[in-house]
């Protein structure tokens, strides 16, 4: 119901209805009448309140559908749709205000949520972008230094030089993740995962050089499965154990807790979620707090309170985007000296859990025929030279049009594709979907620097065999090419 209202000429409530009265927090209309906004509210939203009404009384006009941003008696702030109408006796002599009002908190609410989220979505465009573009460039670099590299051993005067190339190379690809993860364009190895073990895992690797900081666990045993990229959760809890031992310059404790729980509709609603199980992961720490308002921005690209040249900003912007990749919700709960608690919400999968195998990191070379396509100059380049040195039959193609022409024109003589995703024209799925129609056995390892959507986990789940995320070394590359070749 609206809320109503009417005043005299020096705003002293005259009538209040039953809605209204509530709405201040008192207990009948009685202990309103004869008061003014200044004995409910603060002097600074009440000056307001009595400026336009003032204004309706003195111009004789009305403000119609005004939206009034303001503090309730509870502390909480609101949002109200108002009017407000000059109140006229028998002679026609104004004599007060009438107004009328809705409380339009909770539209206003999503309307910023709406804003944020397509603010949100544009920077991740532009970061999946800007990742794909630097993933090829870095591709350059690493398929080089590994061609380098695996001609010379460690007595050479190079190879510090290399290995140092490798290292800046990897360090580049630390920053372009956390951009797709931040972009939600890069969870491509998604396994049911154990969250116990994997948290476990991340929080000994971070300890060991942070010994500063005590974690305290409290494990659920029979915590819900996940489909999960293991990778990209660990750069999550990775992301959030660094916000906590920033937050603790002087060491401290750091809380880890997991649970199952079950959302209903209406908490499901509070994290626009859809209803169901899920697995959520509490983080808290005994550190400085964080403010209100860092709190509205603290997920945002970018944002951070370090200074210059301290941090990038997208560590929590990219946890951000990586748990809604999941299809869940991180949230952040702190006051000033207090602390600070991050929640993270997961969706349960009644799959079960498959182990993780380790390969070693060697070379492995072949004799078999491969397709490569993609359409950066530098990659074709560097690719095919690392095939190559592998002992590869390598043809090139830098479109999808062209390498489907390959395979119609060469019938059985090409033994395995690696396909770009992100290509002008016929893109890495259109390109699939062609070449198994020609070629149905025919082997295909996706390759990218980003993939829109999970377009990559799309085109696994119809057939392809394997993918290989750009930049990768010549070991990598050749374990990969010959896991497949040796299973056919």
């Amino acid at each position: 119901p609206g809320n109503f209202y009417i005043k005299d000429r020096e705003s002293r409530f005259l009538m209040i209805n039953k809605a209204l009265t509530q709405f201040m927090g008192a207990n009948s209309p009685d202990d309103i009448l004869g008061r003014t906004d200044h004995d409910f509210y603060s002097k600074i939203d009440a000056d307001s309140f009595r400026q336009d009404e003032c204004r309706v009384i003195e111009e004789e006009k009305p403000i119609l559908n005004k939206e009034e941003y303001f503090t309730n008696y509870k502390g909480k702030k609101e949002w109200m749709l108002t009017s407000k109408l000059p109140l006229r006796n028998i002679e026609e002599e104004i004599v007060g205000v009438v107004g009328m009002g809705i409380t339009i908190t909770k539209r206003k609410l999503l309307e910023e949520q709406l804003l944020h989220a397509q603010k949100m979505e544009t920077i991740g465009t532009l970061a999946g972008g800007l990742a794909h573009d630097l993933n090829n460039l870095l591709m350059g670099i690493q398929g080089h230094a590994s061609l380098i590299g695996v001609d010379i051993d460690s007595n050479h005067q190079f190879w510090s030089h290399v290995k140092g190339i490798e290292e800046y190379v990897k360090s580049a690809t630390s920053l372009t993740s956390q951009l797709l993860g931040f972009a939600r364009g890069g969870k491509y190895e998604v396994t049911p995962t154990a969250l116990n073990d994997l948290i476990e895992h991340t929080a000994e690797m971070f300890s060991r050089t942070h010994k500063e900081i005590r974690f305290m666990k409290t494990f659920y045993p029979e915590l819900c499965v996940v489909e999960a990229d293991k990778r990209q959760m660990e750069q999550v809890l990775l992301n959030l154990f660094i916000n906590a031992w920033q937050a603790m310059p002087e060491g401290g404790d750091l809380y880890l807790k997991t649970e199952n729980t079950m959302l209903d509709e209406i908490q499901a609603d509070l994290h626009t979620l859809p209803p169901g199980a899920y697995a959520k992961i509490s983080i808290t720490d005994t550190g400085v707090g964080i403010d209100k308002v860092t709190q509205k921005r603290i997920f945002d690209p970018f944002f951070t309170t370090k200074s210059l040249g301290m941090g990038t900003g997208m560590g929590l912007a990219s946890a951000y985007g990586i748990i809604k990749n999941h299809g869940g919700t991180i949230t952040v709960y702190s006051e000033p000296n207090h602390g600070a608690t991050f929640n993270i919400y997961l969706p349960s999968s009644d799959k079960a859990v498959q182990k993780e195998v380790f390969a070693e990191s060697k070379t492995v070379q072949g004799s078999e025929t491969i397709l490569l396509v993609d359409d950066e100059d530098i990659v074709i380049t560097v690719g095919k030279a690392m095939l190559e040195k592998l002992g590869y039959c390598v043809i090139n193609a830098q479109s999808g049009e062209q390498a489907v022409n390959i395979v119609s024109e060469t019938e059985n003589k090409i033994d395995l594709m690696i396909l770009d995703l992100i290509m002008p024209g016929m893109d890495g799925s259109k390109t699939f979907n062609k070449i198994r129609e020609i070629r149905p056995d025919l082997p295909v390892i996706l390759s990218s620097g980003y993939s829109i959507n999970g377009q990559a986990t799309d085109i696994l789940k119809r057939g392809a065999n394997s993918f290989i995320q750009k930049p990768f070394d010549l070991s990598r590359l050749s374990q990969v090419i010959r896991k497949i070749l040796d299973t056919q």
